[in-house]
């Protein structure tokens, strides 16, 4: 679905420039009407004022005198104002021309400085192929040295005998922007046990330990959405495997994002032409979709080792976005959504909207293997006019119940480009930094921002897990979209210093794990706007649901059955309904104000406000009773929001 070819950084079309010229030409043309348009109101205010003047001088009764006297005047003025935009059209005239002039230069030093740009890169392209020639071809080296470095990106392999295109033994990571510089290289593990004890630097951990650990590692690799063949043995629920096929319906995007540049999203009107028949709060609970990383997580016994299945579930979140450019529903207030799989994957999840502007989702998760989840969204979002910024704050929280590691890290930005012209396609960038509390253990990942430029894999994700004494453990590699590794460190040394002036640490690995891998989507899903196998079952009807909850919206549900135009009146009754009930919470509000009372305001139902202990942030937290009202289905207490 990404067009990557035709990113923001791409030249102008040969179609673009000769738009540019045509508009200059239309632009001096109409410059030209308006000069000779100057010239006749100067010609004939000239000649209007000469007529008055000769009027005056005749012998007329004196009441008409005066009125021609006062005609006199206002004629005066209209000279004196139309001298003035005269000279106002001259001053933009003559800026006009400047401008026309200074464009058509640029115009030809881009198309300069784009034809030198394309010669350097086929220039740098020929070096890079001649550089990987000559590594190719070096004499044999073993793969335990420290490795062969080039300026080129991505242009360096280690060579091993006669090293081939498809050798991999080595791998090397860009430095992060905070962090210093490093380059990993994978190991011999027979060369390192025979001299395990000579071992220095950052890690000193023997390899054996690895072998240790390749029980819960490689458990990791059989991954499915059915998780194991033991829970396939448990009676589980059929769920729905499709979902009707998206209409196609066609709508301009420009046409109402055109003057909503710079506000907040969720403050622009918009049709359902352009959500997804989900919920942002079943959005929020699709970041479960790989769930059993943190039941591998409870099993692991080093607190490092545990951090890297915590980087790699914090990256997985990020798989369901790689196709979703349709935004979800914006959910009413006291809108909530549960997902009760205690019985089928041991966890049960619930989210409530608390706040509506900004939009604000609280959610809580609970999993009787091990772990409690829960943490408070606030999407801050702006349309930029060629992409959109989303920027999730908040911190998530995550805790495992035998040994109260409790951990916690923040989203990164993600960026929809194209808005206007071209394919759209999401880009994810920033950093993350998960923090073990407990341990003060900390994996630093990096989201590479996707360049046109660059020979990066896209979608990139690298970072280090250490310690809290600040020795690297593991390497953590991959892509935000597809599958995150890791590789145990067994040694550490200083590199050379890279050009923007850190000093490179070379990290020496065993060979990778692979901890995560994306599920492959549904047959047809490009038909049933990209879902997965499991948000195909977020909206899937469901009994005994509370009536908040995101199953029940009415223009929801039509939209996925494909009657758009039925959901787009039913959404706007929704939003009315939304605000009548604001207005008059702040009717109440200024009522309580001029009386002296204290006003509380909106009180979520199921959460309250709290100030966390680790963060010393105000975040709402689950104070419980959901579950229990659902087992004797008492909802007497929720609002009516449908």
């Amino acid at each position: 679905m990404w067009n990557y070819d035709s990113g923001d950084e791409e030249p102008a079309s040969q179609s673009d420039k000769s738009e540019l010229h045509s508009t200059l030409k239309t632009l001096s043309s109409k410059l030209e009407d308006l000069s000779t348009c100057n010239d006749l109101i100067a010609k004939h205010g000239a000649a209007l004022q000469r007529s008055l003047s000769e009027l005056e001088n005749l012998k007329l009764p004196a009441e008409s005198g005066e009125k021609i006297k006062a005609v006199n005047e206002r004629a005066t003025l209209f000279r004196i104002t139309s001298n003035a935009m005269i000279n106002a059209c001259r001053d933009f005239l003559d800026l006009a021309e400047t401008h026309s002039r200074k464009w058509q230069r640029m115009l030809q030093y881009e198309r300069e400085q784009r034809i030198r740009l394309e010669e350097t890169i086929e220039q740098l392209a020929k070096q890079h192929n001649s550089l990987e020639r000559a590594c190719r071809g070096a004499p044999g080296l073993s793969s335990s040295s420290t490795g062969i470095t080039s300026t080129a990106k991505g242009s360096v392999q280690s060579a091993k005998g006669e090293a081939s295109d498809e050798d991999e033994e080595t791998e090397y990571f860009d430095a992060m922007e905070d962090a210093p510089a490093f380059i990993t290289v994978t190991a011999d593990p027979k060369h390192h046990r025979r001299s395990g004890s000579n071992l220095s630097g950052a890690s000193e951990g023997h390899p054996e330990d690895w072998n240790l650990e390749d029980s819960v590692f490689e458990s990791s690799n059989q991954s499915s959405y059915n998780e194991s063949t033991c829970k396939d043995l448990l009676p589980k629920k059929r769920r729905r495997t499709r979902i009707p096929d998206k209409p196609n319906y066609s709508l301009n995007l420009w046409s109402i994002m055109k003057n909503c540049i710079g506000k907040e999203l969720s403050k622009i009107p918009m049709p359902v032409n352009f959500n997804e028949p989900l919920s942002m709060l079943q959005r929020l609970t699709e970041d479960l979709e790989y769930h059993e990383l943190l039941d591998k997580a409870v099993k692991c016994e080093s607190s490092t080792e545990q951090m890297c299945f915590v980087a790699a579930f914090s990256v997985s979140s990020y798989s369901t976005t790689v196709h979703r450019t349709a935004k979800p529903f914006n959910p009413l207030l006291g809108e909530t959504y549960e997902l009760d799989r205690l019985e089928e994957f041991g966890f049960r999840s619930l989210c409530e909207q608390v706040s509506h502007h900004p939009p604000a989702a609280a959610h809580h998760v609970y999993s009787k293997r091990g772990w409690t989840l829960w943490q408070e969204i606030t999407i801050a979002s702006k349309f930029r006019g060629k992409y959109l910024s989303i920027m999730p704050l908040g911190a998530i929280h995550l805790e495992f119940h035998s040994s109260g590691n409790h951990y916690v890290w923040r989203k990164v930005t993600s960026t929809v480009h194209n808005i206007i012209v071209g394919k759209l396609w999401i880009d994810q960038s920033g950093e993350i930094e998960i923090v073990n509390h407990k341990s003060k253990d900390k994996c630093q990942l990096k989201f590479t921002p996707y360049s046109y430029f660059s020979r990066d894999v896209p979608r990139k994700v690298t970072g280090v897990v250490s310690d809290a004494d600040g020795k690297a453990h593991y390497v953590m590699s991959g892509t935000w979209d597809e599958k995150m590794e890791c590789s145990k460190i067994v040694q550490s040394s200083h590199g050379s210093t890279s050009t923007e002036g850190k000093q490179k640490t070379v990290y020496q690995t065993l060979s990778p794990k692979v901890l995560w891998k994306k599920y492959p989507l549904p047959e047809n899903a490009e038909n049933m706007y990209f879902f997965s196998d499991l948000a195909l079952t977020l909206n899937e009807p469901e009994e005994r649901v509370a009536p908040t909850d995101s199953r029940l919206r009415p223009d929801q549900r039509l939209m996925e059955s494909g009657r758009w135009d039925e959901a787009n009146v039913e959404k706007q009754r929704l939003e009315e309904k939304q605000r009548a009930v604001r207005r008059r919470r702040e009717a109440e509000a200024v009522e309580a104000l001029e009386e002296g009372k204290d006003y509380e305001g909106y009180i979520p139902l199921w959460f309250e406000r709290k100030v966390d202990a680790v963060t010393g942030e105000l975040i709402c937290v689950y104070k419980g009773g959901y579950w229990e009202a659902k087992d004797k289905q008492d909802w007497s207490m929720c609002p009516d929001i449908f």
